[in-house]
């Protein structure tokens, strides 16, 4: 080979190379990254089909998903600015708020899906009068709806034994009789039922409507430095929650890894208490819950609507 023709090589090759770079860098502008903690909880389910599907959904943000084992650890990475937001309950990030953590709440994680499981021993609220009922933590949407159910009952929270379990532990506590009810995400309501364990003895929907439990929030920092990420990932993840209804079964087949392989009835029957389709936080129902966790005094000075919620995005 002449060494002209060497040259022009030499040239192709270079120039390919600085165009595949050129190529590179542009993608990296493009599928800007975004970390965002979860629990292995059917409640964060419109993130991990956002993750699954957002090729599909041609989505112009890389969602990296990190689990965690229990709400502390999510949150402390949360509030020390290791990952850039969460799938969480309400309350934590609304605590967080309060200590001056610079977070935002821009959607739902679901409506509804909480339930009220009992041994079957337990027909009533007034049967569980000193027995012993689990949540997974005192800030919580679960707190308030076993306050609610109480309430309605006549009763008050001094007339339970209430204890904090992590969610997983709860089935066979109740099966063993360790405790006598319990209310937390799913799907370890549905867990119970299947296994025969358990009943319902009141769906969330019956004891608040429209209760606000888990919600996605972004850090301030990744908000203001990369707001079209931002809004990308959010309207990928409304469009999550809206395909979920109408594909349960392939739903179910992307996503049951994250729940340990979870048996289709399970799934199935965790599926039947829970909404994904409007993940919108209204101004109404956010104040609902802030009058709610007064009165339980989970907060004094819950962060107001406009300091803790973004619907722009």
């Amino acid at each position: 080979m002449s060494n002209i023709h060497l040259k022009m090589l030499a040239a192709i090759v270079t120039i390919a190379t600085v165009i595949s770079l050129f190529a590179c860098k542009e993608e990296a502008k493009k599928q800007d990254t975004v970390k965002i903690g979860y629990l292995p909880i059917t409640h964060a389910l419109p993130l991990l089909v956002a993750s699954e599907l957002q090729k599909e959904f041609s989505s112009e943000v890389n969602i990296e998903l990190v689990k965690f084992g229990s709400w502390t650890e999510l949150m402390d990475a949360l509030n020390t600015g290791r990952i850039d937001g969460a799938s969480v309950l309400v309350q934590l990030a609304m605590r967080s708020k309060e200590l001056g953590i610079g977070l935002k709440a821009v959607a739902l994680g679901h409506t509804d899906g909480n339930v009220v499981i009992s041994s079957k021993k337990i027909n009533s609220t007034t049967d569980l009068k000193g027995k012993t009922v689990a949540i997974p933590a005192r800030q919580s949407s679960h707190f308030l709806l076993i306050n609610q159910m109480l309430k309605e009952a006549g009763m008050s929270i001094n007339d339970i034994n209430i204890v904090e379990l992590p969610p997983p532990e709860m089935p066979s506590a109740l099966a063993s009789g360790q405790i006598d009810a319990y209310c937390v995400a799913e799907p370890f309501g549905a867990r119970a039922v299947a296994l025969g364990a358990g009943n319902v003895l009141y769906e969330s929907v019956a004891l608040w409507n429209h209760s606000l439990c888990c919600v996605l929030v972004l850090t301030d920092k990744f908000i203001n430095g990369k707001k079209d990420a931002a809004k990308k990932l959010v309207a990928v993840y409304k469009t999550a929650g809206k395909y979920i209804g109408k594909n349960k079964d392939r739903v179910y087949e992307l996503t049951k890894k994250y729940f340990n392989n979870i048996a289709k009835e399970v799934f199935d029957i965790s599926m039947r208490w829970i909404e994904y389709d409007e993940l919108e936080i209204t101004k109404e129902y956010y104040e609902d819950l802030t009058i709610r966790m007064k009165e339980a005094k989970l907060s004094d000075n819950p962060p107001s609507f406009s300091a803790f919620v973004d619907n722009n995005l």
